[in-house]
């Protein structure tokens, strides 16, 4: 008996233009703990490129802002979908720090970058409901995941979910995990399918570890001759990796076991780019919670030495250069199971098993 499932139908992205490599932060002056840190700054970026994997990242020019660049993803995900604009029941747009100009720690969330996006693409249709969903990184996973429930309970047909962010317009330029964070944009169409061979989301799950929240938070700057207030993102970076390691294993088997898909079906993971030796220890755990000794080979596409970490946009933004044969050595087919999963502040987890 054919029933209702939710299925992706477009995926679009925004690559933001301005390849940002290690030398720009030569002339930096980095801080831990309040003391200036006594090495060359030559050995401090290898040395965090080797620890990440990140060699480049992605900022969006002066002239934009988060909405601009998630209005640009949203429309290649709309015309790859082939879909009318006015036709989508849904925007949820997923960030963390809204608009924030260039040259300004200032957060603009009003009104919603959701209803922001909505003027941009032209959309007419008042019942077409745009908000906002702050989650952390996790929040484009989270956005599928509340698509996902507003399609199976009837109310929508088509939803528009985006992840985008601007995190260099917040980092501190005095802390070393300043060279992690980037800009981008990715966005997914999911559409209400009548199906009989169990297409789509098949499962998800989702947890917030509240305890855990100073790991992530805005602080004040490592400079501790600068007064700009609490202005900018800080991370924990070692209680983080722990912290990743041990839960987001557990969750994704969770969510895997809850789909009824076996372990040795999944073909791919879509793993938030945050740290790629993170993503890499995460996987070799998750198999390890199956009696498995070892991760399969082209199991874990990943962007983070080009495109560092987006948070909310990372996700969406793999899926769609995967989708578009963009990352070498990764091709989805047709019944092929995936896990989409994400980690960030809250501390938020959450993992969809998908089958394309």
């Amino acid at each position: 008996m054919n029933k209702i499932q939710s299925v992706i139908t477009g995926t679009g992205s925004y690559i933001p233009e301005n390849v940002i490599s290690g030398k720009h932060f030569l002339t930096n002056t980095f801080f831990d703990g309040g003391v200036k840190i006594d090495k060359e700054n030559e050995e401090i970026i290898q040395k965090f490129a080797d620890i990440t994997e990140i060699n480049e990242r992605r900022y969006i020019s002066e002239n934009q802002l988060n909405h601009d660049i998630g209005t640009l993803a949203a429309q290649l995900a709309i015309e790859d979908a082939g879909i009318d604009k006015e036709t989508l029941d849904y925007i949820l747009f997923c960030h963390n720090f809204g608009d924030v100009k260039a040259g300004s720690n200032r957060v603009d969330m009003l009104p919603a970058l959701a209803a922001k996006v909505k003027v941009q693409l032209g959309i007419a249709n008042p019942d077409c409901v745009a908000f906002d969903i702050i989650f952390g990184c996790p929040g484009w996973v989270q956005g599928m995941i509340q698509a996902d429930y507003l399609i199976r309970s009837g109310d929508a047909k088509k939803v528009l979910i985006i992840g985008a962010e601007t995190l260099s317009r917040i980092v501190d330029s005095h802390d070393r995990d300043s060279m992690i964070f980037a800009d981008g944009a990715g966005a997914t169409i999911l559409e209400a399918k009548s199906t009989d061979d169990n297409t789509g989301i098949l499962a998800h799950k989702a947890q917030t570890h509240a305890s855990h929240a100073d790991m992530l938070i805005m602080g004040s700057s490592s400079n501790p001759d600068e007064t700009n207030g609490n202005a900018y993102i800080k991370m924990k970076g070692r209680k983080l990796y722990e912290f990743a390691v041990i839960t987001v294993p557990q969750l994704v088997k969770q969510a895997i076991d809850k789909s009824g898909v076996d372990i040795k079906q999944i073909k791919m993971v879509f793993i938030h780019q945050a740290n790629g030796k993170m993503d890499h220890a995460i996987m070799k755990r998750l198999f390890k919670l199956y009696g498995e000794d070892t991760v399969p080979e082209k199991l874990v596409p990943m962007t983070i030495s080009w495109l560092g970490n987006s948070s909310v946009a990372t996700v969406p933004t793999l899926i769609d250069l995967v989708l578009k044969n963009k990352v070498d050595g990764y091709q989805i087919q047709k019944g092929d199971h995936a896990v989409f999963a994400s980690v960030g502040a809250g501390m938020h987890i959450n993992a969809i098993v998908y089958k394309f």
